[in-house]
């Protein structure tokens, strides 16, 4: 019976054991960085500039490209959350027109591009992965909070 008790005992202990997460970490908080093994790369870190028009609205961000660049098609991002809350971001593919990227949603419905799942999952404490859950083309994407203009730009090649 003793046996029985301690083997069940061992046994909790070791399914309540939780590995300690021992990978790169965020140097700054509410910005997600692009995971390239064990290397973290910074999004570009922007605010979109909004024009309203008739029936929609434009989103502009300066330059024509990322410095932020991934060969990866389903880009991992790991980020420390303080202020945002990285289950409310989305993400958006950008269009290069000129010297600038842009993407333009409409009032009418139908019109909007669509914007790309994301998986967010908590690693430990405050840190978060975000993973793409499905193949990206090449282009200029951007994760962008929910109700927010702020844009975190990235360039999949």
């Amino acid at each position: 019976m003793m046996r029985t008790i301690l083997f069940g005992c061992l046994t909790l202990g070791l399914l309540c054991a939780q590995d300690k997460y021992d990978g790169p970490r965020p140097p700054k908080p509410d910005i997600p960085y692009l995971l390239h093994a064990s290397e973290l790369i910074s999004t570009e870190v922007l605010e979109a500039k909004q024009e309203d028009k008739k029936n929609e609205s434009v989103y502009l961000l300066p330059g024509a490209t990322s410095p932020a660049k991934t060969p990866l098609a389903e880009p991992i991002f790991l980020m420390e959350a303080d202020k945002l809350n990285p289950e409310r971001m989305d993400l958006w593919r950008l269009d290069t027109k000129g010297s600038q990227r842009e993407i333009t949603i409409s009032r009418k419905t139908g019109k909007n591009p669509r914007n790309f799942r994301v998986l967010v999952s908590r690693i430990e404490g405050r840190l978060y992965k975000i993973e793409v859950a499905q193949a990206l083309e090449n282009g200029e994407y951007s994760l962008s909070p929910t109700d927010s203009n702020q844009a975190f730009c990235f360039t999949v090649y």
